[in-house]
């Protein structure tokens, strides 16, 4: 049961339906509204202590919304933020389906990241891979940007390449702070972009520089190509999972690391002496027991 379309989203029919409440029942309505994760997850009771009202006057408004009762408001609820991207609305989907087992948790959690490395598998061709490699190897400097949980992805990219004898610059900072780490981008580096949801302003500056400086650019992305894509050498479709459920960086990471045994593979030796090195001054800093 329902009133006005479907289409028209839950906060349009808590207004819709306003005038025809009573006080209590508009109260919990917008809490509703306003919580919509929570609903999915909370009890009729949970609700109505965090409404102010009781468990009854809950399932009053939610039938006096349209619904057959509380479950109902809650199907309608997660079928909109399953078309909702935002984290809360993604997180609270992925804990609907789980519940509190944290057994099914393990085991929906480990089916996400197997569909992930599949996808990836299919979006990103052999060629791609080898021109990313040819991209890094021919690059004097690799610049790597990511912000936000990407910057975490990119920091580790650095390291590893760092261990592996390449000069690797991060980006990840926001705001004003970004502007200081566009400076140090020059002719020649490698521009590795890690972007993912929307085009912020952060990410528009990055390509604008590196088309000033006329550096080489790979987009790695899971929806961006149509927008911003156009403006990068090379876009590689890495997939972050279903967009109903939480987001995880499974693909991304497992990309990375190809990236990293791939860049090895073609510089062995280079690659051996340096990690060689390191562990050389590994054992003069704390001791040969931390050799790598």
């Amino acid at each position: 049961m329902s009133t006005g379309s479907p289409d028209a989203g839950f906060a349009a029919r808590v207004q819709a339906t306003a005038g025809r409440l009573t006080p209590a029942e508009r109260r919990v309505a917008l809490y509703f509204a306003g919580h919509r994760e929570e609903v999915l997850l909370a009890s009729a009771v949970a609700l109505a202590r965090k409404a102010g009202t009781s468990d009854a006057t809950v399932v009053r408004a939610a039938k006096a919304l349209g619904y057959d009762g509380l479950d109902a408001l809650r199907r309608d609820l997660a079928d909109e933020l399953r078309r909702d991207l935002s984290p809360a609305g993604r997180v609270a989907r992925a804990l609907q389906d789980v519940g509190d087992d944290p057994n099914a948790a393990f085991a929906a959690t480990l089916d996400l990241h197997a569909e992930a490395i599949a996808s990836l598998k299919r979006s990103v061709s052999p060629a791609q891979f080898r021109a990313t490699v040819d991209h890094v190897l021919a690059a004097e400097r690799v610049a790597i940007f990511g912000i936000g949980p990407s910057s975490a992805i990119a920091g580790y990219l650095a390291i590893q390449l760092g261990r592996f004898g390449l000069d690797p610059l991060v980006l990840a900072d926001t705001g004003l702070l970004l502007a200081d780490r566009l400076l140090r981008l020059r002719r020649g580096d490698l521009l590795l972009v890690m972007a993912y949801g929307r085009v912020y302003p952060e990410l528009r500056a990055v390509f604008d520089r590196a088309d000033e400086l006329g550096l080489a650019t790979v987009l790695m992305t899971d929806s961006l190509g149509p927008a911003i894509g156009g403006r990068a050498g090379l876009v590689l479709d890495i997939p972050r999972g279903r967009a109903d459920t939480i987001s995880l960086h499974t693909a991304t990471l497992a990309f990375v690391e190809a990236l990293l045994v791939g860049v090895a593979a073609r510089r062995p030796d280079a690659t051996l002496e340096s990690l060689r090195d390191l562990n050389r001054l590994r054992a003069e800093v704390a001791g040969p027991d931390l050799a790598l």
